[in-house]
């Protein structure tokens, strides 16, 4: 059996532990939270440096410096409370999402 042993106090209070073609998991305060690039398109075709570079500025409010992301836990947690709008640099639309449960259930709006 394999077993980890904490060697000393942990000096990060955020970081990103993984990067999927799916998602992000963002570990924060011994909780961690998986970001889809569904619901959480400013992540999506990024650096993976700027992605890691993660700051806490206030308990449970992250910030992303070099994409310009602010979130929350709460809007981590309950996207559906927080309709997204989002630029389509690619085909020069903007689309408004709305979720419910974590996944994509309704219609895109393209505004022209």
């Amino acid at each position: 059996m394999i077993s980890s042993l904490t060697l000393g106090k942990s000096t990060s209070t955020v970081e990103i532990t993984n990067v999927s073609i799916h998602g992000i998991w963002l570990l924060a305060r011994d909780k961690e939270y998986f970001l889809p690039f569904e619901i959480f398109p400013w992540f999506k075709d990024q650096p993976v440096s700027a992605i890691f570079k993660v700051k806490e500025i206030s308990p449970g409010h992250f910030y992303w410096p070099l994409l310009d992301v602010d979130l929350t836990e709460e809007i981590i947690e309950h996207p559906e409370r927080f309709p997204l709008v989002f630029k389509d640099t690619k085909n020069k639309i903007n689309k408004t999402k709305y979720y419910r449960d974590g996944i994509d259930s309704s219609k895109s709006l393209v505004y022209g």
